[in-house]
């Protein structure tokens, strides 16, 4: 398994785990936004959605710049990147351990059907 950062994992699974940062985060997919922009589906005051924001920043999923009085976000995918590949390496477990159980059935099928 690839060596990753435990706290860095811990902030973005930590980020992820509330739906409206990961909402947010959705919506910096499609581009820049402003706090605004980013509260608005999700009916919250600036600072509400300044402490979200400040999460995924934590996180390393968000960067900010000030634009006179207006914050403006984008996305930073790389550490989504660095979690999905961590993830990757539980998908590919599990799918090792399913493709033997298949093999397994079929082959108790076979034996089965032939004895």
């Amino acid at each position: 398994m690839v060596e990753y950062d435990p706290a860095q994992l811990d902030a973005v699974f930590h980020a992820l785990s509330d739906r409206t940062r990961r909402g947010m985060l959705a919506s910096l997919a499609e581009g820049e936004h402003t706090v605004g922009e980013l509260a608005a589906p999700w009916d919250m005051s600036l600072a509400a959605a300044s402490k979200h924001l400040k999460t995924l920043e934590r996180a390393g999923l968000v960067r900010r710049r000030v634009q006179g009085r207006t914050h403006v976000c984008r996305l930073q995918a790389e550490r989504l990147r660095q979690a999905q590949g961590w993830l990757r390496f539980y998908e590919q477990f599990w799918t090792d351990r399913l493709d033997v159980l298949e093999r397994e059935i079929r082959s108790a099928k076979e034996d089965k059907d032939h004895g």
